[in-house]
């Protein structure tokens, strides 16, 4: 191969994966702003052995599949023990650095809650409903929030489901075996 067609040949690529990229951050564009992800599973324990699991920040290091995977997690914990106003903060090399805070409750039945990821400019919202079931209660964890304008992260919030949602079944499934030992 000559110079001519070489350098043909390398103008075309950079041509291709320049439009190629154009193409993606257009399609980011009208790709959907908003994203959910919600699992749920049935647990055989009351609601009042199950919601203290959930609406104390401090309790969570035992079932949440992220505390699981970094154990040295850093988590500092800030307002009241448990329900609203209950937050804490963490660190983590592995699982990145967030802070949620629970801004409803409703004792044995829902806890509200605020997430964000400073870092990366993420915030969210969710919820804890526990529901009774034939052999005790059913848990419903949701989480949903808006990427906003940038088209990349609605990419990314595309996934978010199939990213996030097996962190959601693991930490239930932790949640069902640590509240059925009770």
């Amino acid at each position: 191969m000559d110079k001519a067609t070489a350098m043909k040949f390398l103008i075309r690529a950079i041509v291709v994966i320049f439009g190629l990229m154009v193409l993606l951050v257009a399609v980011g564009f009208v790709l959907p702003a908003q994203f959910k992800v919600q699992r749920s599973i049935e647990i055989a324990a009351p609601a009042a052995t199950v919601y203290p699991l959930i609406a104390a920040p401090a309790a969570w290091k035992d079932w949440s599949e992220w505390n699981r995977r970094d154990p040295q997690m850093k988590i500092t914990y800030a307002g009241p023990a448990v329900g609203a106003g209950a937050g804490w903060r963490w660190e983590s090399a592995t699982e990145g650095n967030g802070e949620m805070t629970f801004t409803q409750a409703v004792p044995d039945k829902r806890l509200d809650y605020t997430l964000s990821f400073p870092d990366v400019g993420m915030a969210s919202t969710g919820q804890f409903l526990i529901d009774p079931a034939a052999a005790g209660v059913r848990v419903t964890w949701t989480n949903a929030g808006a990427m906003d304008r940038n088209p990349i992260n609605r990419w990314f919030g595309l996934f978010m489901d199939r990213l996030v949602g097996p962190d959601f079944e693991a930490g239930l499934a932790n949640l069902k075996a640590l509240a059925e030992k009770r």
